[in-house]
């Protein structure tokens, strides 16, 4: 089999979901990277002459209040909340796949204590949680950083710790019990592979719901400080000429809502892909 045939095999076998989450994804990933070396214009070059431009040749997205380029904005946007996004699913997986197999291995009072906290961390609002973090420390990206994680480490840990229940009694765990191995190699060795499909749906996921909170928070004026741009914020800052010039408003917005439907496509569509009868 050629490559070229390959890659056509490989591609027709993903379901439709994972499809369109793919080709968003990449889209929009590759413009924030881009935005690392090129942007149409300094997204910072305030021109009070092109100020509330409409979409037209030079600028595709048209300006904004202070005559920025809203596209180079957006661009440069990009990066700083996919960059938080996945920092947050990172560090939160990280620590909930530690505290789920460590819960859901060694049961009984320890695991209760574990997830009780997480039930309490879950009782907290999130923008709450960030005001107080920002109250305690600063405002600034790592504080929204910080949030996040805490926020998001729940539903990590409740993911592992049910994966694990499931291959806890298992034959081939119990084999390994009878043989002498070690909790840790079980765990690592031999449960976490298990449930990697589990776990790598569930930060794909994790990067949508992790995008739509940096961007919430961003629009109430937390994170990402001017003059650095963020999607939140640029809508936060828009709203206020949405009648007069639309589209510095929606252009963000609707740059949030594909990069939210991409990472959810993408991991809905690997959750199928994994599935024994996925299309």
């Amino acid at each position: 089999m050629t490559t070229k045939a390959f890659w056509k095999a490989w591609i027709k076998r993903l379901n439709i979901e994972l499809k369109i989450g793919l080709v968003l994804s990449f889209f929009i990933t590759a413009l924030s990277l881009a935005s690392f070396f090129w942007t149409p214009f300094d997204y910072n070059l305030i021109d009070h002459q092109a100020r509330f431009l409409s979409p037209n040749a030079r600028n595709i997205l048209g300006t904004d209040n202070f005559g920025r380029d809203v596209f180079s904005r957006i661009m440069v946007g990009g990066r700083h909340t996919l960059l938080l996004a996945f920092a947050t699913v990172a560090a939160a997986a990280a620590a909930g796949t530690l505290l789920g197999l460590f819960a859901g291995f060694a049961g009984g009072l320890k695991g209760e204590v574990i997830m009780r906290i997480m039930d309490a961390i879950n009782s907290f609002p999130g923008i709450l949680l960030a005001l107080v973090m920002v109250a305690l420390l600063d405002n600034s990206m790592f504080t929204l950083f910080t949030a996040l994680v805490i926020l998001f480490i729940p539903s990590y840990t409740r993911v592992m710790r049910s994966g694990t229940l499931q291959y806890k009694k298992s034959g081939f765990v119990l084999a390994q019990r009878v043989l002498g191995a070690s909790p840790g190699r079980i765990i690592f060795i031999h449960i976490l592979p298990n449930l990697k499909g589990q776990l790598l749906s569930a930060s794909v996921i994790g990067l949508s719901n992790a995008i739509l909170a940096e961007s919430a928070m961003s629009y109430l004026g937390l994170g990402v400080q001017p003059p650095a741009p963020s999607w939140g914020r640029m809508l936060s800052e828009s709203q206020n000429f949405f009648f007069s010039a639309p589209w510095s408003a929606a252009f963000p917005g609707v740059f949030i809502m594909l990069t939210v439907i991409a990472f959810h496509c993408m991991g809905e569509g690997l959750r199928r892909q994994g599935e024994p009868h996925a299309d």
